[in-house]
């Protein structure tokens, strides 16, 4: 590929901001969505969505991950052709897997929306996953070629137009065909996942072609080939399938529950929509660099252990961590301040403020896991990625199985789970990293300067907030006054601590 590669810290800055449009956008069209279905369609879609994780994991993204960490050190080393070999053969795999998983889905789609997802209404939407994911994939390998190659901007914006393709699908779907069965709705919304997706994965392999470029190096041989393929994908894609396994019947289980606890199934299919298709969603929404952030670090990653350089994996997963506390923080701290009023006005729903505090403490205790393993990763380690992520699948659902049942208690079990298994696999991804490295930790500059001014910042706001609605200002107003107090008070705060932000985000890292 001719094109010059972009650095490391410049290709996390590009991808951050068009996530943040992205993000920006897929918040919009969930709140749309929401309006237009509402929650209990919105608990169905919740219910679907885990099985679309679970086929992935199962066909792709094991092979997704070899193709992003085994064609940066092909082309760290001028292995052009060894590059091309790897996502062909990766392509070839997914194919061979999903052929006999999807017809499996397909002719068993009335038995797994009945009795592994609890609700016959999801038999439509599992039915039209399968030509969705069979796209991903094909567009997942392209994306992740080009990631793992240094080159992000094509498939960054592809992904930014894809939010855009989907966005207008699946709402002039909705227009069009309004009102419907709850299944027929839940239908609709994957057709246009799946029209998305048509863009998205051409729009990818027209590129690849135009942007491949000519074939120097030896390439590899298709037994050497294979072995490496597969000794990243089995642990990587275990790890996901297991994971997924375990999230999908934590999914299926929490209406169920609910329902033994004594609440009405509808009642407790639009509790679970609200939780996870409403709350997790609005706390995801300032997170946008971590996407990114993960996307350049593991091929960076693997690029220093192929030339051998201990130094520098220590340097990038140092100031990763440092950027992902700097930013998660005092995002998580803000939107407790004003999620539940930016709850109500986007959803016009009182209950997506109501568990805000702990379930902004999961979300940035998972933001760090996210980019910990994700250094596990690019050094290697997939198979304790997979481990712990086992680990703090089974403590969540342990968790929904003993407390969701419980009366009075509700999704407020599946909330403790969260924050449990979220501790945990904090707690080991950083051990592991740790034992990996020989990286020295730094508690001051990962969790005490930034906890502290984030804490700061988020008590003062919360009681500026209220002040300022007290006064009689409007919502959006108060809230951009609070957020600009925030972010001053929190810079502020840290500086006083000595830690300049700046430093810690600079490009060059």
């Amino acid at each position: 590929m001719s094109e010059k590669m972009l650095s490391a810290g410049k290709g996390a800055l590009f991808l951050t901001a068009l996530s943040a449009i992205s993000q920006a956008l897929g918040f919009c069209y969930r709140v749309v969505l929401s309006r237009l279905v509402g929650a209990e369609v919105m608990g169905l879609y919740q219910l679907v969505m885990p099985v679309y994780s679970v086929i992935l994991s199962l066909t792709a993204v094991g092979l997704t991950s070899a193709v992003s960490n085994l064609t940066s050190q092909h082309l760290a080393l001028g292995n052009r052709r060894g590059a091309d070999q790897t996502i062909s053969a990766c392509l070839k795999f997914f194919f061979l897997l999903l052929l006999p998983v999807g017809t499996a889905v397909i002719l068993g789609s009335d038995a797994i929306s009945v009795y592994l997802l609890g609700d016959a209404r999801t038999q439509l939407g599992l039915i039209l996953l399968i030509p969705c994911v069979a796209l991903t994939g094909v567009e997942n390998f392209h994306k992740h070629f080009f990631y793992g190659s240094g080159v992000v901007r094509p498939p960054a914006i592809v992904e930014l137009l894809e939010q855009f393709v989907r966005t207008f699908a699946v709402i002039t779907l909705l227009l069009l065909f309004l009102p419907q069965y709850p299944e027929r709705v839940v239908g609709l919304i994957v057709t246009g996942m799946v029209l998305c997706e048509v863009f998205s994965s051409c729009t990818l392999v027209v590129l690849y072609h135009r942007r491949r470029g000519p074939l120097t190096g030896r390439g590899e041989e298709s037994r050497v080939r294979r072995r490496r393929i597969f000794s990243i994908a089995l642990p990587v894609g275990l790890n996901a399938l297991l994971g997924n396994l375990l999230s999908a019947a934590n999914s299926a289980l929490i209406p169920q529950k609910l329902v033994e606890g004594g609440v009405e199934r509808s009642a407790a299919v639009s509790q679970f929509g609200v939780v996870c298709g409403m709350t997790m969603p609005m706390l995801s929404l300032p997170i946008v660099f971590l996407g990114a952030l993960n996307l350049v670090l593991v091929p960076r990653l693997s690029r220093a252990c192929a030339l051998d350089r201990p130094g520098e994996a220590r340097r990038l997963i140092s100031q990763a961590v440092s950027a992902v506390a700097l930013l998660t923080l005092p995002c998580m701290a803000m939107m407790v301040v004003v999620g539940s009023d930016l709850g109500r006005a986007m959803f016009h729903q009182e209950g997506v403020g109501e568990y805000l505090v702990p379930l902004a403490c999961a979300v940035a205790m998972n933001c760090g896991t996210s980019v910990l393993a994700s250094s596990l990763n690019g050094l290697g380690r997939q198979r304790a990625v997979a481990v712990i992520s086992l680990l703090g699948g089974g403590v969540q659902l342990g968790f929904t199985l003993a407390l969701v049942p419980l009366p009075g208690v509700g999704m407020g079990g599946y909330v403790a789970g969260a924050v449990a298994s979220a501790a945990l696999e904090l707690v080991l991804c950083l051990r592991q990293v740790v034992r990996a490295t020989d990286m020295e930790v730094q508690p001051f500059q990962w969790l005490a300067a930034p906890g502290l001014a984030a804490a700061l910042a988020g008590l003062v706001s919360n009681l500026l907030f209220r002040v300022l609605k007290d006064a009689g200002l409007s919502q959006l107003s108060a809230g951009g006054a609070t957020l600009a107090f925030a972010l001053i008070l929190y810079l502020a705060a840290l500086q006083a601590q000595g830690v300049r932000a700046r430093d810690v985000l600079r490009l060059d890292w």
